[in-house]
């Protein structure tokens, strides 16, 4: 936080008088992500073709992490004092989840995709973007249309289990919990 402040030319107490803690800040900085990440759903849902909202959802996500690198770490951590942005974060899972449902009714979507099989692509991702950088930005919608490829249902072969929620949770948690001593 102090060096948040030494940036923004303002002083300690000025800093923790807009932004009582460390998450009032990182809410505050990444609202309007949060916000498009919302409106990203909102879109994918209302194409009439569940298969193209699913992929065209997947791929902007993919996108904005690309652009910000700090979006997959506000997407896997919970933020209890800003009800606002844990409700667009929850409505957007949910709404996924429905998005998820419809594109396996038409038969467009395998069946055995779940939602976290994001969390584990956008963690794949993140991968793929740290590796290359802006050196090959290529790379990641590559990867993605790959993965895309591959949640097809005429692509479908047969899978391990996927992960439960409370282990991806965990994972998460661990992946955040590293970067911060780092």
């Amino acid at each position: 936080m102090a060096e948040v402040a030494r940036r923004a030319g303002v002083g300690i107490a000025t800093l923790f008088r807009r932004f009582p803690t460390r998450d009032d800040l990182i809410t505050a900085t990444f609202a309007a992500t949060m916000t498009d990440y919302a409106r990203a759903i909102d879109v994918a849902v209302a194409d009439p073709d569940p298969w193209q909202g699913f992929c065209g959802y997947v791929e902007r996500v993919c996108s904005m992490q690309a652009r910000d690198r700090g979006f997959t770490d506000v997407l896997t951590r919970t933020f209890p004092n800003d009800t606002s942005f844990e409700a667009d974060r929850d409505r957007a899972f949910r709404a996924f989840a429905g998005l998820i449902q419809r594109a396996k009714e038409v038969g467009r979507l395998r069946p055995d995709f779940v939602p976290e099989d994001l969390v584990m692509m956008l963690m794949a991702n993140a991968g793929v973007i740290s590796a290359t950088g802006n050196v090959a930005p290529e790379t990641s919608p590559r990867l993605v249309a790959y993965l895309l490829q591959s949640f097809a249902a005429e692509a479908a072969q047969p899978l391990p289990p996927p992960p439960t929620p409370r282990g991806v949770y965990r994972a998460l948690r661990r992946l955040y919990q590293q970067e911060e001593t780092c």
